[in-house]
């Protein structure tokens, strides 16, 4: 089978509606700052075409030579990098809220933990396809061949949660595991048990940190009075949060979705991005999106997204080789999990967990480390049967 190049395509052509949004978006951080006008836009320009580029020469590539070699130097070099970062000097990592989530390098900074997702899909493939099958074990059986990714997965817990203050990238990371497992051949009922598992410690991490448990609040004061309404009073008014502070990103998110309407307020034209929504080019750029090209805009820039999951799926499926067959189906499911998080986050579904939109989001790391997974799913598409 050829490369996938319609994947590529459609890939390349959200890079540049990222690009084109990062031009539009920002201009009350520039404004503010005294940037360039073109700031966010030669960055987020020079970083997508890198992206593509890469994808393009990770499709070139052989996957039975390359796809091994690349996926475990990624997935070490980035639990090293993120392990050493804690005791770097500040001149060399980037500190923000007490995390230091950036390794500052001439002229650009860079996340570890993006590319680390990647790295850490394949080994799960490599690992999963080696020592999990479809034959049928006992409940004990399939903990007992699980116990070793606890472990890796514990680490992950502190590298990322605990060293980085990122719950919402472990989150990802904890549903992708226990789908990939299943997929690898566990039972539905490990896997029920691995999901009630990861519900736990979520909650252990929320209720142990007192700006998670500030976030929570926040979010349930946005949604409380539709979800209550439903409640006889007795009940709301035990569930009723009073002292929550105002969700004021939440609500001026909702209200851009809202001024967009149908059609949108055209490029550049909207309103909400003018010092009402911070961060409106990374975690709220669907909403920024919304309010200037509407809401079919942003239905169309869906369909596209699960065109392009759809693409990563069949690529899973036809691949004959268990490894390129985890990893894809891995790769696809980060971009499920990462855009569904963002998406109920920006609604008021969930809570915001700051994960970056695929291929929209302002920043150089999450999109080169997505250009690198989807062309090393390109690499493999080459292995799978035609239909």
């Amino acid at each position: 089978m050829a490369t996938d190049k319609t994947l590529f395509y459609l890939c390349s052509f959200l890079i540049g509606v990222g690009v084109v949004f990062s031009l539009s978006l920002p201009v009350f951080t520039v404004l503010f700052y005294n940037y360039s006008p073109y700031h966010f836009f030669i960055r987020q320009f020079a970083v997508g075409m890198v992206g593509i580029f890469i994808m393009w020469g990770l499709s070139n590539l052989n996957p039975d030579k390359y796809l091994k070699g690349i996926g475990f130097f990624i997935f070490f070099a980035c639990i090293l990098t993120m392990s050493l970062m804690h005791y770097l000097p500040e001149s060399l990592v980037t500190e923000s809220g007490g995390a230091r989530r950036w390794i500052r390098l001439p002229g650009f900074s860079i996340a570890p933990v993006e590319f680390f997702k990647i790295g850490f899909v394949y080994f799960l493939a490599w690992s999963f396809a080696r020592k999990l099958d479809e034959e049928q074990k006992s409940l004990k059986d399939e903990i007992k061949l699980i116990l070793p990714y606890i472990g890796v997965f514990i680490l992950v817990i502190y590298l990322i949660a605990i060293l980085q203050n990122d719950l919402g990238q472990v989150i990802v990371l904890a549903l992708t595991l226990a789908v990939m497992a299943f997929f690898a051949g566990t039972s539905f009922k490990f896997f029920s048990l691995a999901i009630l598992g990861s519900v736990l410690v979520f909650t252990t991490a929320v209720v142990s940190s007192e700006h998670r448990i500030l976030r929570i609040k926040t979010w349930w004061a946005t949604i409380q009075n539709m979800v209550l309404s439903f409640f006889p009073e007795s009940i709301a008014s035990t569930l009723r949060v009073e002292d929550a502070p105002e969700p004021y990103q939440i609500s001026h998110s909702l209200n851009a979705i809202k001024h967009g309407g149908l059609f949108g307020e055209g490029l550049g034209s909207g309103i909400f991005k003018l010092g009402f929504l911070s961060e409106v080019h990374t975690d709220f750029v669907l909403a920024g999106i919304t309010e200037e090209i509407g809401a079919l805009g942003v239905v169309c820039i869906t369909l596209i997204i699960f065109v392009i999951i759809y693409r990563i799926f069949r690529i899973s499926g036809r691949s004959q080789n268990r490894v390129y067959y985890l990893f894809s189906l891995g790769i696809g499911l980060l971009i499920v999990f990462s855009f569904l998080m963002n998406a109920y986050g920006i609604t008021s579904i969930t809570p915001i967990k700051g994960i970056a939109v695929p291929f929209l989001s302002y920043g150089g790391s999450s999109l080169l480390a997505l250009c690198v997974g989807i062309g090393m799913v390109l690499m493999v598409s080459k292995k799978a049967r035609n239909p």
